[in-house]
């Protein structure tokens, strides 16, 4: 379909009216789950455009997932920042985060399922094309984002931020129906290079349409400035990566998008 006039020039940075960017708290079930997701668009387009969906690092749904999701709603798409773990849940520190991402990194049907949840949200969303979405992540959520892939998720593209590239069913790559975007730090301790290549594999003999490119003196969370800037640490913000990784999936989306 052709997308409006408005929506055309928001999306290629020319916008001739003002962005005003809706947000609104969605609760929705997964199983028993109360799950709570966070929707963003900007109210000054009509018709439909691109849906994107967004899942959070490790330590949960938080403000740091929401900002993302303003700013590709501020990029003319609709965005949905889905839950994970549960309504209000949220890990206190690391050593926390480490067990409760674990439990869906040991169970991938249930990562798959879960997020699964947050993309049928979206895809209810009256101004969604449902024919046009991605699933963007960090950290623990790009780890998700390609796991829905992997799943055989309807999506034209998945773009994974300082993702762990593993999965233990490499073979499910063949399931994976749009492209692959996978932005890492290039001396990330946290997916070493074994990963990094194990994925080139499983994307090469799954016949997947798939990019990867490493940002120097990148670690991992190089895109969060929560993050600090101690590269020692293993995880550290990195501004460059930072701004060139969100400049590379803006690429990416007008190549899976182009209409």
């Amino acid at each position: 379909m052709k997308y409006p006039l408005s929506a055309f020039l928001l999306l290629t940075g020319a916008a001739m009216v003002q962005a005003k960017i809706h947000t609104e708290e969605i609760d929705y079930k997964h199983g028993d789950v109360v799950l709570q997701g966070y929707l963003a668009y900007d109210d000054s387009l009509s018709g439909k455009r691109p849906g994107v969906l967004v899942v959070h690092e490790w330590m949960g749904h938080n403000p740091y997932v929401r900002k993302r999701a303003e700013q590709l709603a501020e990029l003319g798409y609709v965005a949905f920042a889905l839950d994970m773990y549960g309504k209000g849940v949220h890990a206190k520190d690391a050593q926390e985060a480490g067990k409760m991402a674990s439990v869906y990194k040991n169970d991938r049907k249930l990562m798959r399922a879960r997020a699964g949840a947050g993309l049928s949200v979206l895809l209810k969303q009256k101004n969604v094309d449902p024919k046009d979405v991605a699933a963007i992540g960090y950290c623990f959520g790009g780890t998700t984002a390609l796991e829905l892939a992997r799943g055989g998720a309807d999506l034209a593209g998945v773009v994974s931020f300082h993702g762990d590239l593993a999965t233990p069913t490499p073979e499910d790559a063949k399931n994976i129906k749009g492209k692959v975007l996978a932005l890492h730090g290039a001396d990330d301790p946290l997916v070493p290079e074994k990963v990094v290549e194990a994925f080139e594999q499983e994307m090469r003999k799954g016949g997947v349409d798939w990019e990867l490119v490493k940002y120097g003196n990148a670690v991992h969370s190089f895109t969060n400035p929560d993050a600090g800037n101690d590269n020692s640490k293993g995880a550290a913000y990195n501004a460059k990566a930072d701004h060139r990784s969100w400049q590379a999936m803006k690429d990416f989306f007008a190549e899976i998008f182009k209409k």
